[in-house]
């Protein structure tokens, strides 16, 4: 068995991981990374993040050509198989793996292929390798290893007809119906996902609205936007079983209702990949959902062992996941850079996506803060209409004497890069935070984020006369 000794050993390649690894390594560490998968990328790369976007995308290129009368000129709309856009899908994850294994090879950060076990909380086995059992010795260790679907014992997920979100990626035909159990972020995604392929899908919703989390009027929207595509959102419901046959699946709803479909898929909840670690011999537990529990620098409950990324819980997402790993990695080089990561744009890639950042107005009621709300519509600016991607809209709430802004919530193509242009003022201190800075600066015309400045002008309008 090979024994090597390492300044710090990353579990785990997805965002988390490689921003721990890079960072330590920019600061002179000598760094081991160790995943479990055959390629590095993590989750995020091979069954999440980078796969269900490009399918996002590919699928909203063919509901354009569909829909636009222009492209008539050229031939009858045209029908597409999942796993034809999954191809599109698989493309780019193969490019994300060269991109990053490239990463890790500049910087000289040593990737082993195989399962981490603690020895102790200095000593890492690598199992299952391609030369055997290899023994790390580390100082520090940061655990990254991510997040799996939750799989409850009384679902069958080797039938061929039941899927989770990670298994729907070996989908080898396109259902004529589908059942997707719970409508959170992934539920949600892959419902604009097989709808915009023209699949008739049941969402089943265990809360009473969707994505409860965000700002009711732009939950309102996403609703009505699914609802206008043929899906079928069942709210407040719980299942009692889920029983596959030769011809499709039925999900018995505690409620009474039955429902048939072709497959099913489900999205309801995540565990952290903490079980098959042997945790116990480092002095670490995991809690029921196999998540770790951190402070404010990502330390562990043992001293130098950080954890980063999915595998603490909120907010679960690829972006957080890279500043959280670079982050720890400062910490444990005592670097300056150091930030704990609380402020994190909503980017959700519904068709059409969501991306918000700070208060909701339901928060800001509740909380007795005298707000006002600036709205601009998409339908009304230039570039939506040359676009013509008209769907959505620009929602900035600020304070009614301050004028500072307290939250932005877009719903619309591009939403995920239009929040960044209100992310950049929201982050400004004293009164350089404040909703005048859209009406006293020139944006390129036609771009959408002229809808700042209509935004501002509107809820500046709303306050003018009190």
């Amino acid at each position: 068995m090979a024994v090597y000794d390492y300044d710090v050993v990353v579990i785990g390649s997805g965002p988390a991981g490689e921003g721990a690894a890079m960072n330590a390594a920019k600061h002179g560490r000598r760094v081991a990374i160790v995943e479990e998968q055959d390629s590095v990328g993590g989750n995020c790369t091979h069954k999440g993040t980078i796969p269900s976007k490009a399918l996002r995308h590919a699928v909203k290129q063919i509901i354009e050509f569909n829909t636009n009368p222009m492209f008539r000129d050229i031939g009858e709309p045209r029908w597409f198989s999942f796993s034809k856009v999954l191809k599109r899908a698989e493309k780019v994850m193969s490019n994300q793996v060269m991109l990053r294994t490239n990463f890790y090879a500049r910087n000289r950060v040593d990737v082993f292929f195989g399962r981490a076990e603690f020895e102790n909380n200095n000593t890492i086995i690598v199992k299952e390798t391609a030369k055997g059992d290899e023994t790390l010795r580390t100082k520090s260790v940061v655990i990254a290893s991510g997040s799996r679907p939750y799989c409850p014992p009384d679902i069958d997920f080797t039938h061929p007809r039941i899927y989770n979100s990670d298994t729907i990626l070996k989908l080898s035909h396109t259902p004529r119906t589908l059942i997707i159990y719970g409508a959170g972020v992934i539920g949600s995604e892959y419902c604009s996902i097989f709808s915009g392929l023209g699949v008739k899908v049941d969402l089943i919703d265990t809360q009473d609205r969707l994505l409860s989390f965000l700002d009711g009027e732009i939950s309102d929207a996403l609703s009505y936007h699914l609802r206008n595509t043929a899906v079928k959102i069942r709210h407040n419901e719980e299942y009692e079983s889920v029983v596959g046959d030769e011809h499709g699946v039925i999900l018995n709803l505690k409620s009474g209702k039955r429902i048939r479909a072709d497959a099913f898929l489900w999205c309801n909840g995540r565990t952290g990949n903490t079980d098959n670690m042997n945790l116990e011999a480092s002095g670490l537990k995991a809690n029921s959902r196999g998540q770790l529990t951190i402070d404010q620098h990502y330390k562990t409950d043992v001293e130098n062992i950080y954890a980063v990324g999915d595998v603490i819980g909120w907010p679960s997402l690829a972006s957080a996941a890279l500043d959280q790993g670079r982050s720890a990695a400062a910490d444990l080089v005592g670097a300056d850079s150091f930030r704990y990561i609380d402020e994190v744009p909503t980017g959700i890639y519904t068709i059409p996506e969501i991306s918000s950042l700070g208060k909701t107005e339901e928060e800001l009621t509740a909380e007795r803060v005298p707000y006002e709300v600036g709205q601009a519509f998409f339908k009304d600016t230039a570039r939506a209409q040359i676009s013509s991607q008209p769907v959505g809209m620009l929602k900035i709430l600020f304070h009614r004497e301050t004028l500072a802004i307290l939250g932005i919530h877009c719903f619309g193509d591009q939403a995920s890069e239009i929040v960044h242009i209100g992310q950049a003022i929201m982050r400004q201190e004293g009164e350089a935070n404040t909703i005048e800075y859209f009406v006293n600066t020139t944006f390129n015309y036609p771009t959408m984020a002229e809808a700042y400045r209509v935004a501002a002008i509107a809820g500046l309008n709303r306050i003018a006369n009190l």
